[in-house]
């Protein structure tokens, strides 16, 4: 019998048009003799399914359409939203209480992630990789320029604490600059975080799990031209930056960062396909951790896209994969009731 899936799209941040796309390439890719695939867009004003121009509002109370007389339930979520509530926790701790099954991280686990602070401070206790030295500010409280830069050496980078697609990001490379960078930051999360620049190459890693069996996908090298880092802008409009995958890597690095990503897949508990981004220092070539991507971009020309064709993967194989053992999975929560 066909699932009925909830492919779960939009959400409240400035990634709501990629999250669109993300979920086109996904619902293209879900065959639809397996699946019936029922997108719903999440947006602070309302959830709600379109279909012929007729825009139908979700049941909240129990997760459910009523189409044409029927009433129709998921067997599980598809999430293809960037930033929040998607990547944060929030749907999936609603999830967890209707009993529906979820394609991404638990709660726990995406709302860590999505905290670039916290997460560091996680994955600096594993001890697998480098972590930057940072600073973190809080918009309702006071904080001094010269603090800052008696724990840190410029040039840094500025960036929201909570925030996906590198939205408000700055490299900052003299004091004058510091506070335009913050009040830039400030402007998409109540938090800023405040991280020395690691000189090297950008390295990005899709990671997934089938089973209990975790997979590193063929790195990719980011390779800035004009743009000072990879922001919002270099990442989704025309421009100069090259994504070259697979990276261009002595194997002994490869075969490091490959493990050094699963390895932190499983320390971090990741579930479903995550992207991980790191920096080979220069001259040492020793991987820092930048952060993880627990609903990574997935357009037809996303990273991740790029590193399952590099691996010879179908998008149809990849992604009925993933539902398949989320639709598995036996630990679900079951539905709260009173």
């Amino acid at each position: 019998m066909k699932k009925n899936i909830a492919l779960l799209a939009g959400g409240y941040s400035g990634e709501y048009v990629i999250s669109l796309k993300t979920a086109q390439t996904i619902e293209k890719n879900l065959p639809a003799a397996q699946y019936n695939v029922f997108k719903i867009i999440i947006t602070k004003e309302g959830w709600w399914h379109e279909r012929d121009g007729q825009k139908t509002a979700v049941d909240k109370n129990d997760f459910s359409l009523t189409l044409n007389g029927e009433h129709i339930r998921f067997d599980a979520a598809f999430i293809a939203m960037h930033g929040t509530p998607g990547e944060d926790g929030r749907i999936q701790g609603y999830l967890d209480m209707m009993g529906i099954p979820y394609t991404t991280c638990n709660t726990i686990v995406s709302a860590l992630t999505f905290n670039k602070s916290n997460c560091n401070k996680v994955v600096k206790d594993a001890n697998i990789v480098g972590i930057s030295n940072s600073v973190l500010v809080f918009k309702d409280q006071p904080y001094s320029i010269g603090s800052i830069l008696d724990q840190l050496k410029l040039p840094v980078f500025v960036k929201p604490n909570e925030s996906g697609s590198s939205l408000g990001v700055s490299k900052v490379t003299s004091v004058e600059a510091l506070i335009p960078a913050i009040e830039k930051a400030f402007a998409e999360d109540t938090q800023v975080l405040i991280e020395e620049f690691i000189e090297g190459r950008e390295l990005t890693i899709g990671v997934y799990k089938i089973g209990n069996r975790i997979q590193a996908l063929p790195p990719t090298e980011v390779i800035l031209g004009k743009a000072a880092i990879f922001d919002f802008e270099a990442k989704y409009m025309p421009g100069d930056t090259k994504e070259v995958t697979p990276a261009k890597l002595d194997k002994t690095i490869n075969e490091q960062l490959a493990t050094k990503a699963q390895q932190l897949y499983r320390y971090l508990n990741c579930r479903g396909i995550v992207r991980m981004d790191f920096i080979l220092q220069k001259n040492t070539n020793k991987l820092y951790f930048l952060e993880v991507n627990t609903m990574p971009g997935q357009s037809e020309a996303s990273i991740v896209p790029q590193q399952l064709r590099c691996a010879g993967i179908e998008l149809q194989d990849f992604y009925s994969a993933i539902l398949e053992d989320t639709l598995n999975q036996t630990n679900a929560a079951q539905p709260v009731t009173g």
